[in-house]
């Protein structure tokens, strides 16, 4: 029978754990997302802004119970760990939670493909029930995203005996296969070419549950809060395609004709692998520019960007 789930090992992400009683309030007051709402064995996206309400880095959280004290578990690109966790860790001051690299002690799994779920449980896992439920077993935990994509984080003994079995159930897929489903599913991935350059609205953190509006203080709180109150959002994230081109560059510049040659309209912010002639990306777009769609790569006279569809919609 052909198998209808592909998995991947994401072996360029990294973790960053926060234990302690303290742990949940601590992030609740750091990041743009409500960390205080949401339960124990559950996901969120989320992001860490500089005091200018500009984006250091995006997440999934992972907030875990453990056998004596909270757990929450931050995922992010590997290149941005030491950073991010240094500056977190400078304002834990008295709060009682403690702040370690947890890369070595997890693997990250991810799953995907119409027959994601049989597959979990061909394995002898149960299911979430929703998208963002995290499914405990023991030295495991499976969360679901939307779209048919699972994320497995294993306990580093375990890790190999979950490959194995994965591998019975599912096709192997290199890292950028996982990287292609974030595009299509518009998941905003700061790297460390786009760190402060973008408030979490203009990279749509906000659609998919990323920012919350009505939680105390954070850093960049209010430009975040005023991005939101105070009008149109001049920039939004998009997904587009281009043609003819082998590799597209987090930080690339577009351009288009209203703004002209000096001064760029956008940039591609996340990648995917080329696959065929069209080669993916998420890219921030002065949306007056999107909807001339006249919008080009490089330069005025680059390859034209195709706009793509989004699993959401994108506000007036």
């Amino acid at each position: 029978m052909m198998r209808s789930a592909d998995f991947c090992e994401l072996d360029d992400v990294a973790l960053i754990s926060f234990a302690g009683e303290d742990a949940v309030s601590f992030l609740h007051a750091q990041l743009t997302s409500d960390v205080a709402a949401l339960g124990a064995l559950k996901t969120q996206y989320s992001g860490y802004c500089s005091p200018k309400g500009r984006l250091l880095a995006t997440f999934l959280l992972w907030r875990l119970r453990g056998d004596t004290a909270e757990e929450v578990v931050l995922q992010l690109p590997a290149a941005l760990r030491e950073s991010v966790q240094n500056r977190l860790a400078r304002y834990v001051l008295r709060s009682r939670v403690k702040v370690t690299d947890a890369t070595s002690r997890y693997r990250l799994y991810g799953l995907d493909g119409k027959d994601s779920r049989e597959a979990i449980e061909a394995i002898g896992l149960r299911a979430p029930a929703s998208d963002h439920d995290v499914a405990a077993h023991p030295e495991l935990r499976v969360t679901q995203l939307q779209g048919d994509r699972h994320l497995l984080l294993a306990d580093v003994e375990r890790a190999d005996a979950l490959l194995a079995s994965l591998e019975s159930v599912a096709t192997r897929q290199d890292r950028g296969h996982w990287a292609a489903l974030d595009v299509a599913a518009g998941i905003p991935v700061i790297t460390e070419a786009t760190q402060e350059a973008y408030v979490p609205q203009m990279v749509n953190l906000d659609l998919i549950g990323g920012v919350s509006y009505a939680k105390g203080c954070y850093p960049g709180q209010e430009i975040v809060a005023r991005t939101h109150y105070l009008g149109k959002l001049k920039q939004r994230m998009y997904r587009i395609g281009v043609r003819n081109v082998e590799t597209l560059s987090a930080g690339q510049s577009l351009y288009s004709p209203e703004f002209g040659a000096d001064q760029a309209s956008g940039a591609i912010l996340y990648t995917a692998p080329r696959t065929g002639e069209l080669h993916e990306a998420l890219a921030v777009v002065q949306r007056s520019s999107v909807e001339g769609r006249s919008v080009r790569l490089g330069a005025l006279d680059g390859s034209a960007v195709e706009f793509l569809p989004l699993p959401y919609t994108l506000p007036d």
